[in-house]
């Protein structure tokens, strides 16, 4: 590691410096601008507030219970009273970024011995498409389990092996209640780590006390050492042995899909500056193997081929939730990158160079990121403000329109109705109610099939494969009974007869908040194209 002397980029300062850096994109908006969150604090409103406002009980059913996706939820019990709800959630996530940059940078430390310049082109990743589409939960149990296994290694490295085991148990159960998949990772990275300390012990002789012996042994001796990490198997099969847990695992090896994961894992809003981004990652991957003066150490290359291999594997919906092997993508190329370590040779100039490029990299991207959720944030505000006209404990009925088409422009409006919600106490359709997944299921029969997500979702015409209904099927159908006001954002243009009986009270561009005066349906004729097969004329989403 170019001699004996810390230099800049391997020391205390630095790391603490890139850690608070980190949260610089979230410094101005007062939500943080992912896509899934607003519906999340919808949730945590209701979690918080349910019992304060009786109408919540004949739209919600929440109910505590124990299982693996519980992270912030648990969190802003005690941070709520303290800082209010948005801040608390922002503080949240403003840490998970942190917390992830941290982990990278202290395992690379305790595999490397010091910090290589190559592991600064890992930073970036704490702003992956997993985060950025606000899987908060399992962005929060990535972050701690990539904190864990760099102190999973350091007692090892330290030879405190009974304490780790000890300790491990309740560390393990914590980060499994937090999100499974962070347990999961973690319990990957540690066996792989594992295996390669036990084979290494038999390099000082064959009589060394607990060696490893050949890989077959090692394998077995690793599994040993990672028992303190099984508990949460018992757990995980009484969270899904039961009866009232719904949600299929289906979409196996979309290798189309895959890859679109590898090549989106910087993806936020300027297409062509995303995809630059990711080729220098893989860029710097290759590199390790074609340049003599760059190597990878086995420790991590083992731990980025098992989690190679995971990513293989899963399936893309797991139990009703979707995108399970695009959450890992990011994490496969993290832990490869800071694998990645200079050989004995490489002159400090060129271990600085490296080091600069990293630093260089990682600040272009938090620039871009801040400028991004900044824009972000001035279309909340603009959209939000709609809010200030609905009444609290109104029926509101949302409709976001957007594409059939993958637009590379994620919308973080998809939501909006989970925050008013949280700030009117109003309903949102928007809501995800699958019984066993979270904790808060939807009740408002009334509703029908416009209680829940994807409801919300609208588009100018059907979607081959898609649940979302185009908006003029949506205003056809909707039971006006069941609401008092709908809010429009962003749809598609639509004939006056649709919305008829519905009074605007508010406007801001294309986006529409009407009040429903006339509970009768209006009378028009759909074009067949907009519907789908009449046993699915308002689908429920699996």
């Amino acid at each position: 590691m170019q001699g004996h002397k810390l230099h800049w980029w391997q020391t205390r300062w630095f790391v603490v410096a890139m850690v608070i850096a980190t949260t610089i994109p979230l410094w101005w908006p007062d939500i943080p601008p992912l896509v899934d969150l607003p519906g999340h604090m919808g949730r945590y409103r209701v979690q918080l507030d349910g019992a304060a406002y009786p109408w919540l009980a004949d739209w919600y059913d929440f109910r505590w219970a124990l299982i693996g996706n519980l992270g912030v939820d648990l969190l802003i019990e005690p941070l709520t009273p303290i800082f209010g709800l948005e801040l608390a959630v922002k503080l949240i996530v403003m840490a998970i970024p942190a917390l992830t940059v941290s982990g990278l940078l202290w395992i690379a430390r305790e595999v490397h011995g010091r910090i290589p310049a190559t592991a600064l082109f890992a930073l970036p990743l704490a702003y992956s498409y997993p985060f950025q589409f606000g899987f908060v939960n399992f962005a929060l149990s990535m972050a701690l389990a990539l904190n864990l296994f760099a102190l999973w290694l350091r007692m090892g490295r330290l030879g405190s092996l009974r304490l780790r085991a000890i300790l491990f148990v309740p560390l393990s159960c914590a980060l499994w209640v937090c999100h499974t998949f962070g347990w999961g990772v973690l319990g990957i990275l540690a066996f792989s780590a594992e295996m390669i300390r036990q084979h290494d012990l038999r390099k000082d002789g064959p009589d060394v006390p607990g060696g490893g012996g050949h890989w077959a042994e090692s394998w077995a001796r690793a599994a040993i050492g990672c028992l303190p990490l099984a508990l949460p198997f018992l757990m995980m099969v009484l969270w899904r042995s039961g009866d009232h847990v719904t949600g299929k695992t289906m979409d196996w090896f979309n290798w189309r899909a895959k890859v679109n994961w590898i090549i989106m894992v910087l993806r936020d809003r300027w297409m062509a500056f995303d995809l630059a981004s990711a080729t220098i990652l893989f860029v710097i991957l290759f590199k390790g193997m074609r340049d003599d003066r760059i190597e990878y150490s086995r420790n991590l290359l083992l731990s980025a081929l098992f989690l190679s291999a995971i990513f293989v594997l899963l399936p893309r919906i797991v139990f009703g939730s979707a995108y399970a092997d695009m959450r890992l993508a990011p994490f496969v190329i993290a832990i490869a990158l800071i694998a990645l370590r200079p050989r004995r040779g490489l002159s400090f100039r060129g271990a600085a160079t490296l080091a600069a490029l990293g630093l260089a990299f990682f600040g272009a991207r938090l620039v871009a990121t801040t400028v991004s959720y900044g824009m972000f944030d001035a279309e909340y505000d603009r959209t939000l403000a709609a809010l200030d006209r609905v009444p609290k404990g109104a029926r509101l009925l949302t409709m976001v329109g957007r594409t059939c088409r993958d637009e590379w422009l994620y919308s973080r409006l998809e939501h909006a109705a989970g925050i008013a919600l949280e700030r009117r106490i109003a309903y949102a359709n928007d809501q995800w109610s699958m019984a066993g997944g979270q904790l808060l299921t939807v009740r408002y029969t009334p509703a029908g099939a416009f209680a829940h997500d994807p409801s919300q979702l609208v588009t100018d015409r059907r979607c081959r494969g898609e649940w979302w209904r185009p908006l003029r099927v949506s205003l056809a159908y909707l039971p006006r009974d069941a609401f008092d006001y709908v809010w429009l954002i962003n749809p598609a243009p639509v004939e006056p007869e649709y919305l008829t009986g519905l009074t605007p009270i508010w406007r801001s561009g294309r986006d529409v908040l009407y009040r429903i005066d006339d509970r009768s349906r209006p009378k028009v004729t759909l074009d067949p194209d907009l519907l789908p097969p009449r046993r699915r004329l308002i689908p429920r989403p699996s």
